[in-house]
């Protein structure tokens, strides 16, 4: 075989839908961690310089927030992981090598390992669809300050200190927590900050990382049941081969037999 139909054999055994997938989740994970958590980070310095002056009315959000990031570390490093493992059942399932473990394709424990990837795959993709919308909060938030901010700018009002946001009412932070909300200019200065800014883009582009994890984690689902499918078509087909192959060759044997009776008559 040369080295051209050699290419061609192993770029026949990629799981190009896999592969696409793995880096969607990938990219889609990676946004989701990386920019949350940096967005984290920059909310808390927002309400401990201008909402919350006192540390213990944000002592519990402040530990939330750290649990949240724990959380992220946990969510980008098994998402690696589970990755790796799904592009790994992707390529184990291509014809390329069928053709080396066409016997494991078939028993009990590889549909069983199949059919375990498919359910596990739908309760990440329902759990990540709970975390697409709990991402959108945060994006709302930031979207009314920074619109307010936006109207006080275009506007010709005389009177700005009568437009506030009160992050109370969202219950971020305690009722008697000081200031608790931000009036006037003082909320334009908010809106010009670096943090808030960075802060809003990175909710938003966090937002959208959990929305193309869901895409890759449906994607997965339809490719692990395709596989499943295949994997019972498969078995189906060999248990045929093998009782053909039974029948054959006990025809064989009968009609050996019988020459032999008709030579030892003879």
């Amino acid at each position: 075989m040369g080295c051209f139909e050699c290419c061609i054999k192993c770029l026949g055994g990629v799981p190009y839908a896999s592969l696409v997938a793995t880096i969607l989740c990938f990219s889609g994970v990676a946004l989701f961690c990386g920019c949350g958590h940096v967005a984290l980070t920059g909310t808390v310095t927002i309400l401990e310089s201008h909402f919350s002056q006192v540390t213990s009315d944000h002592a519990m959000l402040t530990e939330i927030i750290q649990l949240m990031q724990y959380v992220i570390y946990g969510i980008a490093s098994f998402f690696f992981l589970y990755g790796i493992i799904l592009l790994a059942e992707g390529f184990y399932t291509t014809s390329a090598v069928k053709e080396l473990h066409s016997e494991f394709k078939t028993t009990i424990c590889g549909r069983c390992i199949s059919g375990m990837f498919v359910f596990l795959t739908y309760i990440l993709g329902v759990a990540w669809l709970g975390v697409f919308g709990f991402s959108a909060v945060p994006v709302f938030l930031f979207y009314n300050m920074w619109s307010t901010c936006a109207t006080m700018k275009s506007s010709n009002l005389t009177n700005i200190d009568s437009i506030c946001v009160d992050v109370r009412q969202y219950g971020i932070i305690p009722w008697t927590a000081t200031p608790g909300k931000a009036c006037g200019s003082t909320l334009g200065d908010i809106c010009n900050t670096s943090e808030f800014y960075l802060s809003y883009h990175l909710y938003i582009v966090a937002c959208a990382g959990a929305g193309a994890t869901v895409i890759a984690l449906i994607h997965f689902l339809m490719i692990l049941s395709a596989n499943w499918a295949y994997l019972k078509d498969a078995s189906q087909m060999h248990a045929y081969q093998d009782i053909k192959m039974k029948e054959e060759r006990e025809l064989q044997d009968i009609t050996s037999r019988s020459k032999e009776c008709l030579n030892s008559y003879t």
